[in-house]
């Protein structure tokens, strides 16, 4: 057993030597992947009814795709078994704070604790609090939520480049849309759990990408 959240050199043993790397130098956040192979991630703000998650992975399932869930500490321990069908699907499993406070506005503490409670959520589930953080509350780091996410062993903060504000619930054409106009290869895409217009998006998200002739990958293979 591990002895610790980051007690594994690679975070859970899916981790690639380039994505460690990088993952383990500190530096700035990390927006998209190389442009070079043809791969897109789509990510996750881990939250909501258990039920919207599992028809994520449904469909996810039936498209061959690859996710990455940026999970809520407080969210992952009350609904028991959600972090391991994520996994079990072949995903990543994220760390997204414990109970997703605006980061921006936390004091120096406050952020630590976050960002600790919240691996130690994820390391429940998955033996290891990976390599993987992105802060709530804001698209981008400061240096306070870098010098937190480093204190619980997270040297990159991972952001996104492509937002098409489905927690807004514009529909599910809109967060299509929004996506695919902006999609390119090596893309990070920012969408979120708990909204029933995202997972009837998420097939026609897919289905484009693969007309682009992207494929939907984890973050882990997309930096690798």
């Amino acid at each position: 057993m591990p002895s610790g959240p980051h007690s594994s050199p690679d975070r859970g043993g899916s981790a690639t030597r380039t994505q460690a790397a990088l993952l383990e130098t500190s530096g700035p956040d990390i927006q998209a992947g190389p442009p070079g192979a043809q791969l897109v991630a789509l990510t996750f703000h881990g939250a909501g009814p258990a039920a919207l998650t599992a028809a994520v992975l449904e469909v996810a399932r039936a498209h061959d795709a690859r996710l990455t869930v940026f999970a809520v500490g407080r969210w992952l321990r009350a609904t028991p078994g959600v972090g391991q069908a994520i996994l079990a699907g072949g995903h990543d499993l994220g760390n997204h704070t414990w109970s997703h406070r605006p980061m921006g506005r936390l004091s120096a503490a406050e952020a630590e604790l976050e960002v600790s409670r919240g691996a130690a959520a994820v390391a429940a589930a998955r033996g290891t609090a990976g390599l993987l953080f992105r802060p709530s509350g804001t698209p981008s780091s400061t240096p306070l939520i870098r010098d937190a996410a480093r204190a619980s062993g997270y040297h990159r903060c991972i952001s996104y480049d492509v937002d098409p504000h489905d927690y807004l619930d514009p529909g599910p054409a809109a967060v299509r849309d929004r996506t695919l106009s902006a999609v390119r290869a090596g893309s990070i895409v920012s969408l979120h759990l708990g909204h029933a217009g995202t997972v009837a998006a998420l097939p026609a998200i897919l289905a484009g990408l693969r007309t682009k002739g992207l494929k939907a990958v984890t973050i882990s293979d997309l930096l690798s």
